[in-house]
C-alpha cells in the first residue's frame, strides 16, 4: 500500500466523521460548541506527545483507547458530541484520523458561516495587524470572510505559503531559492 493510498482511506475515514459529526451538531445547535472543542483539541494534540502517541499507535487496546479519550474528554470538558464521537473512533481503531476530522469539521463550520480558512505557513509569527491585512487581501481573492490559520516554519527564511481549499500560493523564499537552483540546473 503506498502512502497515497492510505492518506485516501484516512481522508475519507475521517470525512465519514466529520459529516456524522458536523450534521448532529448542526441539527443540536451546537456548532459554536464543538468548533470551540476542535480548537481544543487541536492544541491538546500540538502541545502533547502521549497524546499524539495515543492516536497513532496500534498498541493500545480498543479499550485502554476508548478509556483514555473519555478521560480526556472529561478532564477537557469537551462537548458530550465530540467526546462520543472521539469513544466510537476508538472502539474503531480510527483515532489515527482526529486530525483529518477536526481540519474537516472545521471547515465544514466556516463554510457554513459563509467564511473559508487560510492556511499559512510563514517563517515567523505574523503580528495581528499582518494576520488582518491578509485576510482582507484573501477575502478579494476569494470572496468570502477568511479566518486564517497560521503557523510557523523557520526553514522558509521568509514569505509565505498560502493554502485556500486546493489552491496554494507559495511565496515563500525558499522556493524561490529552490526553483533558482532548478532554472541553474538547466542553464549549466
Amino acid at each position: 500500500m503506498h502512502v497515497s493510498d492510505t492518506a485516501s482511506i484516512s481522508s475519507g475515514v475521517a470525512a465519514r466523521y466529520a459529516t456524522a459529526l458536523f450534521d448532529l451538531a448542526k441539527d443540536a445547535k451546537k456548532l459554536p460548541a464543538v468548533e470551540k472543542d476542535l480548537d481544543a483539541l487541536g492544541a491538546a494534540l500540538a502541545d502533547n506527545p502521549a497524546l499524539q502517541d495515543l492516536i497513532k499507535s496500534p498498541v493500545y487496546s480498543r479499550e485502554e483507547a476508548a478509556g483514555a479519550v473519555a478521560a480526556l474528554a472529561k478532564k477537557m470538558k469537551l462537548s458530550p458530541l465530540l467526546g462520543s464521537t472521539l469513544g466510537l473512533m476508538a472502539q474503531k481503531r480510527r483515532l489515527f484520523v482526529v486530525p483529518a476530522l477536526i481540519t474537516a469539521v472545521k471547515d465544514m463550520i466556516s463554510e457554513e458561516n459563509g467564511e473559508v480558512t487560510a492556511d499559512v505557513v510563514a517563517a515567523k509569527k505574523l503580528t495581528a495587524a499582518q494576520e488582518k491585512k491578509l485576510a482582507a487581501t484573501l477575502k478579494k481573492t476569494v470572496g468570502k470572510d477568511v479566518i486564517i490559520n497560521s503557523s510557523i516554519d523557520e526553514t522558509l527564511i521568509g514569505g509565505l505559503i498560502v493554502k485556500v481549499g486546493s489552491k496554494m500560493i507559495d511565496s515563500s523564499i525558499k522556493s524561490k531559492l529552490s526553483n533558482l537552483q532548478n532554472v541553474m540546473k538547466e542553464v549549466g
